[in-house]
């Protein structure tokens, strides 16, 4: 079972620090949902306050057309995959998916069954009967998986649950993470700081900021189109160059620069003549002269500073002007690249020149009593946190 979660202007505090600053989302049935943001943005507070965690100091939570706002967390039918496992060291893989039905009092044979069934959808069966202790962090990854769906939960929470994996393991359990959530159905929210991560599994995110939402979207719409600076920045990597919108017609704009004009037709913002920008380029749309599309209009001269080759990819810092460096990226790079020193010519599409707003008005968390200015401060979960979602 799944069911739509929304969030209906949410705010906590602890003391004189707003943790998450009139949060409103609607999360659908049966999304992968993914809230991502820096350390301290309010995301994990949100989870906490989905789980039952927390209370809202205000708003409201709903979980289909049920009020959950200050519901306890062992009644809200949500399972929890926790960042460190919180697996039973002393118990078996089977105990250890067991226990949310033991809890429920759910009878044995039928707990023997559903344990069974979920250890069959993350791959495990075979290690039923094996000390939990004894199974790699992948393997414990996938049996904090199975004890957080074998409650067949309303509401799928997890906490940066790759992020005490190595390098390719997290590779591989996003993948199995992905083809579980598929298969299963379930609404799951997903807390993340990693980038890749979002845009590798999620059906929409959230980026937040100090408490609040920056923007809400799909990967491809939040990468492709992004509200502001913060946001191209923290998805994916960019270079900026500033400038002044010099002209505007049928959705393309002009815009002067210091490398001189440059030319865009990816315009949904509300720009005017004259108004100051701040033009996202990624490395990637950055082309070198041998693989110039024909009408590629924005062309100009470059330095390279250095070249780091990395096999898929080789990464270039280039010089466009005295103060002012560029990264580019070149895949499958397949013969010598350039060397530190030499000049190219480089082009960008319109399509890839995206002018964003200088003067953005991110949310601020603020103390009304005072004025004072506050980052969202977040904490660990205690094991009577974890032990109480089971």
């Amino acid at each position: 079972m799944s069911v739509e979660v929304r969030l209906d202007h949410i705010v906590k505090a602890f003391d004189t620090t707003v943790a998450v600053n009139d949060v409103s989302l609607e999360i659908k049935e049966g999304e992968l949902f993914f809230l991502l943001g820096p350390s301290g943005c309010g995301k994990t507070t949100c989870l906490r306050i989905l789980a039952g965690f927390y209370e809202p100091d205000s708003g409201t939570l709903m979980f289909g057309e049920r009020e959950m706002s200050r519901v306890p967390p062992n009644k809200r039918n949500t399972g929890m995959v926790f960042q460190n496992y919180a697996l039973w060291p002393h118990m078996t893989v089977f105990e250890n998916v067991e226990y949310g039905l033991s809890l429920r009092k759910i009878d044995k044979e039928v707990r023997k069954e559903k344990v069974h069934e979920v250890l069959e959808v993350v791959q495990m069966p075979e290690y039923a009967d094996r000390p939990v202790n004894k199974l790699s962090g992948g393997q414990q990854q996938r049996i904090a998986l199975a004890r957080a769906l074998v409650v067949e939960p309303d509401v799928l929470l997890l906490d940066e649950p790759l992020s005490n994996l190595d390098a390719k393991l997290r590779l591989e359990m996003r993948q199995e993470i992905k083809r579980i959530h598929s298969q299963v159905g379930a609404t799951a929210v997903y807390v993340t700081h990693d980038q890749q991560e979002a845009i590798h599994l999620a059906d929409r995110m959230a980026i937040m900021r100090d408490g609040s939402i920056i923007q809400v979207g799909t990967p491809r719409e939040i990468y492709r189109f992004p509200t502001n600076p913060f946001v191209a920045s923290f998805i994916g990597e960019t270079n900026f160059i500033s400038g002044k919108i010099q002209s505007l017609s049928n959705g393309t704009a002009e815009i002067e620069t210091e490398i001189g004009i440059l030319r865009s037709t990816t315009i949904y913002h509300d720009f005017t003549n004259g108004e100051a920008v701040t033009c996202c380029i990624r490395p990637e749309s950055i082309h070198f002269d041998e693989a110039t599309a024909e009408g590629t209009s924005n062309r100009m001269s470059a330095k390279v500073l250095n070249a780091t080759y990395l096999g898929r990819i080789e990464e270039y810092h280039l010089a466009l002007a005295d103060e002012l460096t560029v990264k580019a990226v070149l895949y499958n790079p397949r013969t010598h690249g350039k060397n530190a020193g030499d000049t190219l010519s480089i082009s960008v599409s319109a399509d890839d020149v995206i002018p964003l707003p200088v003067a953005v008005n991110l949310p601020i968390n603020r103390d009304s009593r005072n004025g004072t200015d506050l980052t969202g401060a977040e904490e660990p979960y205690s094991d009577e946190e974890e032990r109480e979602n089971l």
